[in-house]
């Protein structure tokens, strides 16, 4: 049912928005036969990307549902306002990062919601977004910064964290056993010359782990692991999970549900103990007993879904 269902989702994103289809939403057919939501429901989509998603549970809404996206990246708001301005429901989308969200909802006079969502994967204009400078595929300025607002670039962290530091944050947010020799690679590397570029620090980490050119001995490129580590010290990505996590369980009402799609295993994890511990709790009740994958159609059609995973949690008791 989810194979032949993807298929039809796949052509149905493209015809919604054919001029501007980059990116097609990871585990929608899973999503839609997962979460059933009211007319009237109130959704949270807290990384509303180029809006796919927000699409798909959007058609199913009345005028007096609502939903509330958030991003940011002001680039991604942009493109889901075009792709979102002809639903019946009423679309509120903010720039603002949803470790925010309980100071945004508040804003909007929303104090409970039937469904909050949270796809953690990088969308493709990103990258492909030379000054978010994401890639190792492309030569772009060192950056990774989603939100252009805060100070502190992948750049100022090559070249500014001292080596021991280097590889401990390598090694905790890239889970690489060579991080230490992966820093020494980089400290003396930026004693001749600053890291500036993507380019760079990626053949820099292809050196320390011996896999340049022919020598390569995984189709997944040596930097990986290290390009994950910078760009979530970067964006502090797993504290402002954690604190979504965190809201969404105040934030639900009674049999409403939060999904999380992660892709990779910090993520993942942290999402696992959060919906373990509120189920402890009598918070929640946890729909995924293990998380929901791509069906290999699906990776047909859109291969980044290959390492996506979904977990579903419903709230059971009262606010």
């Amino acid at each position: 049912m989810v194979t032949d269902g993807y298929a039809l989702y796949a052509i149905f994103f493209m015809e919604a928005n054919a001029s501007a289809v980059e990116h097609i939403a990871v585990l929608a057919a899973t999503l839609a036969e997962q979460i059933i939501l009211p007319k009237d429901a109130v959704m949270v989509d807290a990384t509303v990307g180029q809006g796919g998603h927000s699409y798909l549970f959007g058609r199913t809404l009345g005028p007096e549902g609502v939903i509330v996206g958030l991003d940011v990246d002001r680039n991604s708001i942009q493109r889901a306002q075009l792709k979102l301005k002809d639903l019946q429901c009423r679309v509120v989308l903010i720039c603002a990062n949803f470790a925010n969200i309980n100071e945004v909802l508040s804003e909007q006079g929303i104090k409970e919601v039937d469904f909050i969502l949270a796809d953690l994967g990088i969308c493709s204009a990103q990258l492909t977004d030379v000054a978010m400078g994401l890639s190792f595929q492309t030569n772009m300025p060192l950056d990774m910064r989603f939100d252009k607002s805060l100070t502190t670039t992948a750049a100022d962290i090559i070249n500014g964290f001292e080596e021991k530091s280097l590889a401990d944050l390598i090694f905790r947010f890239g889970e690489d056993r060579a991080s230490r020799r992966i820093a020494r690679f980089i400290v003396q590397h930026r004693r001749s010359q600053p890291i500036t570029t993507t380019g760079q620090l990626a053949a820099i980490v292809a050196r320390a782990l011996g896999q340049t050119g022919p020598k390569r001995k995984s189709r997944i490129h040596p930097a990986t692991r290290t390009f994950q580590a910078i760009r979530i010290a970067v964006n502090g990505e797993l504290e402002n999970l954690e604190k979504l996590l965190g809201s969404a369980a105040k934030l639900l009402r009674k049999n409403g549900r939060t999904a999380v799609i992660s892709f990779h295993s910090l993520e993942d994890r942290l999402v696992k103990n959060d919906f373990k511990e509120n189920q402890k709790q009598g918070i929640y009740r946890i729909v995924t007993k293990k998380p929901l994958v791509a069906s290999e159609q699906e990776i047909i059609y859109n291969p980044r879904a290959r390492s996506a995973k979904l977990r579903i949690a419903q709230k059971i008791c009262e606010s």
